[in-house]
């Protein structure tokens, strides 16, 4: 199925190609030189053309306006502004099964927690491996802090 506008390309480029060749039977040497300066221009047209014509059509017009979006709710963008990732509770930052198993481990916990029990674990673990009480070595420290923080996401 041809459109219209291709069908007067193409008559277009048929024109253009009788011109040329008939430039060519005057002017030899001349016309032949002509015709390939033609037909090179044709073909860039014509591929240009095709280019812009497959661009328009898949184009994907993203346009936003602020009024169609809030559709009488009253919704804020500046809300955003002080978001917080780790406010976020979703899967993406669910811990692995395995990690939750380690922190139950670290923690001495053998059933699962509660968050008060998890705060006073942590608390006393605190007190053990803090980084003045520990000549400043702070890893295992970094670890309960890390595996507090997996266990209270399983909480919550």
């Amino acid at each position: 199925m041809y459109n219209n506008t291709a069908i007067y390309i193409f008559n277009r480029l048929v024109r253009l190609a009788i011109i040329f060749f008939i430039l060519y039977l005057i002017f030899t040497n001349f016309g032949t030189f002509l015709m390939i300066i033609g037909v090179i221009f044709v073909i860039i047209t014509f591929l240009i053309y095709n280019f812009k014509k497959k661009m328009q059509t898949n184009s994907f017009k993203f346009r936003f306006d602020s009024q169609n979006f809030q559709n009488g709710q009253n919704f804020n963008f500046n809300d955003f502004r002080n978001f917080n990732q780790s406010d976020f509770q979703g899967f993406a930052n669910a811990p692995r099964v395995d990690e939750v198993a380690k922190a139950k481990e670290f923690f001495g916990f053998t059933h699962s927690p509660s968050k008060e029990e998890i705060k006073k674990r942590y608390k006393e673990l605190a007190r053990k491996y803090h980084p003045d009480i520990n000549n400043g070595e702070d890893v295992k420290m970094k670890e309960l802090n890390h595996y507090r923080d997996v266990l209270i996401k399983t909480v919550e």
